[in-house]
């Protein structure tokens, strides 16, 4: 099963070696969810790193829509005063 992968880019190095050990060890079922584990713990660590990202931006943008509907609310009423 390693070998075949070699030749794939879709596989990192450290997936081919593991694999590769995990046959010649007899453990292939244990390195595979070694493998998974490791990859769904890197998934996790992106996701927090983006919403991490992504906190400032949203606030920012909640922060102007909400502006932009006090504003809206408050300038006719500044606006019939001056009227008077």
């Amino acid at each position: 099963m390693a070998a075949p992968m070699v030749n794939s880019p879709v596989f990192p190095p450290m997936v081919h070696q593991m694999i590769a050990v995990g046959e010649s060890s007899g453990t292939l079922d244990m390195m595979l969810i070694k493998i998974a584990d490791y990859y769904d713990e890197e998934v996790e660590r992106a996701v927090e790193n983006l919403m991490t990202a992504l906190e400032p931006v949203i606030i920012l943008f909640l922060g102007v829509v909400i502006g932009g509907i006090i504003i809206s609310m408050y300038l006719p009423i500044f606006q019939m005063g001056s009227a008077i």
